[in-house]
């Protein structure tokens, strides 16, 4: 049984969590995710793989 990850919706997930239990971490979280959805489509995320 094979179980793959994607990175975008555990990252979704993880800010929601986040939000949800301390909002004034809105900018910080949104400031963090944009730049890691950035860096992921710069660099492609075929080098990156969860095995």
């Amino acid at each position: 049984m094979n179980l793959h990850l994607s990175l975008t919706p555990l990252l979704s997930l993880l800010a929601g969590i986040l939000i949800l239990i301390m909002p004034k971490l809105l900018n910080f979280i949104v400031a963090i995710y944009l730049i890691a959805i950035g860096l992921v489509g710069l660099f492609g995320a075929g080098a990156i793989r969860f095995n």
